[in-house]
């Protein structure tokens, strides 16, 4: 399990997320993972590139999670 720090800002996009932990190598592949519906968010499968993520929640991509804190 990562944690990924939001250090002050409100949220951070999905697609920039997988991108800044390294589960994605470009956005563009984040983008592809994202539109093939391998993301989910706290649990539900999200197709929405740009969908805002903040503090609290979970984003999960093949075995590897990704926990948000402030």
């Amino acid at each position: 399990m990562q944690t990924f720090s939001l250090d002050g800002h409100p949220h951070v996009a999905l697609c920039d997320l997988l991108k800044l932990e390294g589960l994605a190598d470009s956005g563009g592949a984040a983008k592809q993972l994202i539109d093939d519906g391998m993301v989910s968010v706290n649990g539900q499968t999200e197709l929405r590139r740009r969908c805002k993520i903040t503090s609290g929640q979970q984003v999960e991509m093949m075995g590897q999670t990704i926990v948000v804190t402030d």
